[in-house]
């Protein structure tokens, strides 16, 4: 079934629902959303075969949210992913369509953050819960979260969570959870241990199969820049300036309210920007588009569906200041440049945990996004040089300047000033607007998000339950750090390479051998991992206690040996000597 919808209204959503979409920008639903959201809202089972970035966290969060009641503040959805970051990212969703729903909570419960929290938070009530399967299972197993009023469970990309491993972890919380519930499954493949919990635990799902055939224009060159959000405008502008074949750019952002203000930040700037968006009638959006046709405006800041339909040969830079919602609109924003066969640019703005959206985006477009290195500060005051001195030449070659001479002239004999002075002072009014020596602000780079991304789920660890991991080495040198947990307090090495790889975005193929001693443990990590990383692993807790990460120069005693476990003769305790329905075992 992938059937579609001309707008979200046809879907039969609640009108706090269409309010909030609309007003981040959402105008069709996209093929998984058209399919989904109907069935979910009747009730039914659903299995989603979709890629990553078709949209697929409103195909079941909307339907959840039109089903919720909100005088009930206890867990009625619970969500599980693979990773923190989809985690949160699923939340934030949630929290964003939810924005008309008075008195409506979202929990994101993972590992890494403080438990203590968690627990402050679950106490106050939720209406849906997002989490990795391990916190929800620490979560169940200590009566801190209850699911008897549970009505949807929607597992997200269950076959990363199948690569990681966490298989019997989501069977142990399927059997934790009451039977008569809805349950939406959605995975980019379908191996067989994924059919089999649909066949165990779905009653009776509608497989909906959505096949990405989405492309790009190859004239288009699509460049990356992994963001920091206080940094995005300085570098926005850096870019826009530094760009030897820029013409016209039209910038994409979320809200109507972000178009207006980012314009008003780049005219402060000195460039010739405009607002489009969705409030605007169509007389003054007719009027912005003609002016950015004629020359008028250079830059022109839109929503997706203001910009829709807008073809201007000029355009030769589409900037994705704002992540888009799914890969669909990434390629119809892109698409208005690069058109008729003329070259065009496209730069897209990603947080480092939104790496997995670019990622999904190479997937869909079957084209590789290359990285942007900002202009430095020399290389913008060389570029405002040759412009400047442009203009000069222009002039020179355009205009009557006989009059202009006699001033100079004039003021040469009556203040007796050289010509080079004058013109040094000419120069100087001219650009006090835009100076030719900008004293631009320092932008530090984000650490390489292809070696150390917030995507430790695409690598698939071999770790094992012992205490020394087998290692995985990458290409370089490995250095080996101290960590301050130990065996003293029950730390493992699955709960180590857990931290650095959730906390510190470091790949599991960049973490080598960990031994476990009495009161510290060492990890093998790369030799230059970046300050910032550093810094991340110094407060990152397990055990809750801080790591305190540094490089380890000394010697150690033999690494503690785990014995082998005696079969349990409590079956019905677990670690936190509380009593549960059955044991159970879980995956690294």
């Amino acid at each position: 079934m992938t059937e579609s919808s001309d707008s979200f209204a046809a879907l039969q959503l609640p009108p706090a629902l269409l309010s909030a979409l609309a007003e981040v920008g959402y105008e069709t639903p996209s093929p998984i959303q058209a399919a989904c959201i109907p069935s979910l809202l009747a009730g039914r089972d659903v299995l989603g075969e979709a890629q990553t970035g078709t949209g697929k966290t409103a195909a079941f969060a909307l339907p959840t949210l039109a089903r919720i009641d909100l005088t009930v503040k206890k867990p009625q959805a619970l969500v599980l992913t693979p990773t923190r970051e989809l985690a949160i990212q699923v939340a934030e969703a949630f929290q964003k369509y939810a924005k008309h729903l008075p008195g409506f909570h979202v929990l994101p419960v993972y590992g890494g953050q403080s438990m203590v929290v968690q627990l402050r938070a679950l106490s106050r009530g939720a209406h849906v819960i997002v989490g990795t399967p391990g916190r929800v299972m620490d979560h169940l197993e200590r009566k801190s979260l209850s699911l008897d009023t549970l009505q949807t469970l929607v597992l997200d990309e269950a076959d990363e969570m199948l690569r990681m491993g966490f298989i019997e972890d989501i069977e142990w919380i399927l059997e934790h959870t009451p039977k008569e519930r809805q349950t939406a499954l959605f995975s980019a493949t379908m191996p067989e241990p994924i059919r089999r919990i649909t066949k165990r635990y779905q009653r009776d799902p509608e497989h909906i199969k959505i096949k990405s055939v989405t492309a790009t224009v190859a004239t288009i060159r699509q460049r990356y820049w992994v963001a920091r959000g206080a940094d995005k405008l300085d570098a926005l502008t850096r870019i826009l300036e530094a760009e030897d074949d820029f013409d016209a750019a039209i910038i994409f952002v979320r809200t109507k309210l972000a178009t207006v203000d980012l314009a008003e930040k780049l005219e402060a700037r000195g460039l010739e920007a405009a607002a489009l968006n969705g409030d605007m009638h169509q007389g003054m959006r007719e009027q912005v588009i003609e002016r950015l046709k004629n020359g008028g405006l250079d830059i022109v800041v839109a929503t997706d569906v203001a910009a829709r339909g807008i073809d201007v040969p000029r355009i030769s830079h589409v900037i994705n200041y704002d992540v888009p919602y799914d890969t669909e609109a990434y390629v119809h924003r892109i698409g208005r440049t690069g058109r008729a066969g003329r070259a065009g640019s496209a730069i897209l703005f990603v947080a480092p945990r939104e790496m997995r959206m670019l990622k999904a985006i190479e997937t869909a477009t079957r084209q590789k996004i290359e990285p942007v290195t900002l202009p430095t500060a020399g290389e913008v005051a060389e570029r405002r040089v040759a412009q400047f001195q442009q203009q000069i030449l222009e002039t020179l070659g355009n205009e009557n300047l006989d009059y202009f001479y006699d001033v100079i002239r004039r003021m040469e004999g009556e203040q007796n000033v050289a010509t080079r002075q004058i013109a040094a002072a000419l120069a100087f009014l001219a650009t006090r607007d835009r100076p030719l020596q900008p004293d631009l602000p320092d932008i530090p780079a984000a650490p390489p998000a292809r070696e150390y991304g917030e995507k430790p789920q695409r690598e698939k660890r071999a770790v094992k339950t012992e205490v020394s991991a087998k290692p995985t080495l990458a290409d370089g040198e490995l250095r080996r750090y101290r960590i301050e947990v130990g065996r003293n307090l029950g730390a493992t090495p699955k709960e180590i390479v857990g931290a650095i790889a959730n906390e510190g975005g470091i790949a599991g193929k960049y973490i080598g051998q960990i031994h476990v001693f009495a009161e510290f443990a060492t990890v093998e990590l790369p030799a230059d991992l970046p300050k910032e990383v550093m810094a991340t692993l110094k407060k990152t807790r397990v055990k809750q206690t801080p790591l305190n990460l540094r490089l380890f120069d000394g010697e150690a005693p033999e690494p503690y040996k785990a014995p082998r476990k005696a079969p349990s003769k409590a079956p019905g305790k677990t670690r936190f000597d509380k009593p549960t329905a059955a044991p159970r075992k879980r995956k690294p």
